[in-house]
């Protein structure tokens, strides 16, 4: 299972998902109507390193956090 954290104004609790890749995770995402706004805005990190290629490969434990843009003063 993979962890699924959405920070920040996000809003959404955590979820446990099965995926095998970060494109298995952004399909099972894309199926959220509450997220679709959200999604091509966002940075991804993977257990605290940020990535961009939905070909990376994950293992059980793996978290996914989902990172909405901000901005700061």
């Amino acid at each position: 299972m993979i962890k699924v954290e959405f920070l920040g104004p996000i809003g959404k609790e955590p979820m446990e998902i099965e995926a095998v890749t970060l494109a298995d995770v952004s399909a099972k995402l894309k199926e959220d109507s509450t997220l679709t706004n959200w999604l091509d805005k966002c940075a991804v990190a993977l257990n605290d390193t940020m990535v961009n290629d939905l070909s990376t490969a994950l293992k059980d434990g793996d978290r996914v956090s989902i990172l909405p843009p901000v901005c700061g003063g």
